[in-house]
């Protein structure tokens, strides 16, 4: 599709682009031919010809000189615009891909995006429905036995919403128009991980200390850092410790988390943030299964707010992911509204 569409709008470009050497072409001719014309009789009446009698010889000898003129100027200029022509295709044809290659870019991207979102959707459906259908077909199914088989739907609906909710995340990223204000980070990070450490028992270390405040919406530093704190419990050691640390540099300021673990290889990292992607299907099994999409929100979410995010790990090392963002300043602000 993308390739007929390169060819057309090549061949608009090319067709400007002849038009336009065309149009110039004539302009030239025109004033070429009549400046030729114009020399020459002014030379025909000049005195050094007024001796000549013969004014019919001297008439014919212009015309000849007037279309020798002509069909060089009509040579030189085809041959003008047949290198133009050429070198004006491919330039077109380069200004064409470079026109469309974002676009089937993001294109390809969505397409992606679209089939493992559907892949995501339909597994779990296709299980419950399995389920369904071997427990309808028995008709010596126990009550414990239903009520099992109505757990493992439940867990399974529950994993649909979460999964919608993510979508829906990524979806309203994409067009959110966010408000960024003053955050200030030590008290923004204080209670999320409150809220966590009832949850995981204990295992989160933040010691509060001196930040300078950013400039983000506060309401994505608290997704951003949910996000990457779910990471690192789901996937360090039971009873490990997960460190929250702040970060203060020159133009920017914003904090890490780190946990024990596995690690992840050299040539998984770059791909960590890509939707839908898993490092290690063994690590997607059980109470640890995702969908891939926590660090694609988390990404998108520190490029809205102009940030940065890295992560730093290697197998059976400590994995760090680290986020800075804008330091606040009052014009910063103000050009914010």
């Amino acid at each position: 599709m993308f390739k007929s569409a390169t060819l057309k709008l090549t061949s608009w470009y090319l067709a400007i682009l002849i038009a336009i050497s065309l149009l110039f072409s004539v302009v030239i001719y025109s004033i070429a031919s009549n400046e030729v014309g114009a020399r020459i009789n002014d030379v025909q009446n000049s005195p050094r010809f007024s001796y000549v009698v013969n004014h019919t010889m001297l008439d014919n000898f212009r015309d000849v000189q007037v279309r020798q003129a002509n069909a060089s100027l009509i040579t030189s200029l085809v041959v003008t615009n047949i290198c133009i022509w050429i070198a004006g295709g491919i330039g077109s044809y380069y200004l064409a891909r470079r026109t469309l290659t974002p676009i089937e870019e993001a294109h390809e991207a969505q397409s992606r995006f679209t089939s493992d979102a559907s892949h995501e959707l339909r597994t779990p459906l296709a299980s419950m429905k399995t389920e369904i259908e071997v427990a309808l077909r028995d008709p010596a199914l126990k009550k414990e036995e239903m009520r099992e088989l109505l757990e493992s739907n439940l867990e399974e609906v529950n994993k649909l919403t979460n999964l919608s909710h993510m979508l829906l995340q990524l979806s309203r990223l994409d067009h959110d128009n966010i408000e960024q204000g003053k955050v200030i980070l030590p008290m923004a990070i204080q209670p999320i991980v409150e809220r966590l450490s009832k949850k995981d028992g204990n295992r989160i270390e933040f010691t509060s200390g001196k930040s300078r405040p950013v400039i983000a919406s506060s309401t994505h530093v608290d997704e951003l850092l949910t996000i990457l704190l779910d990471n690192a419990l789901k996937y360090s050691p039971e009873g490990s410790k997960v460190i929250v640390t702040l970060l203060n540099q020159k133009d920017t300021a914003g904090f890490s988390v780190s946990n024990e673990g596995e690690g992840i290889p050299a040539n998984i990292l770059p791909h960590i943030f890509d939707r839908f992607y898993r490092a290690d299907q063994s690590r997607t099994s059980g109470e640890k299964k995702g969908y891939g999409l926590g660090l694609a929100l988390a990404k998108k979410i520190v490029e809205l707010n102009k940030g940065e995010l890295a992560v730093s790990s290697a197998p059976e090392q400590v994995t760090t992911f680290r986020v800075l963002l804008p330091i606040f300043s009052s014009d910063k602000a103000k050009n914010q509204k």
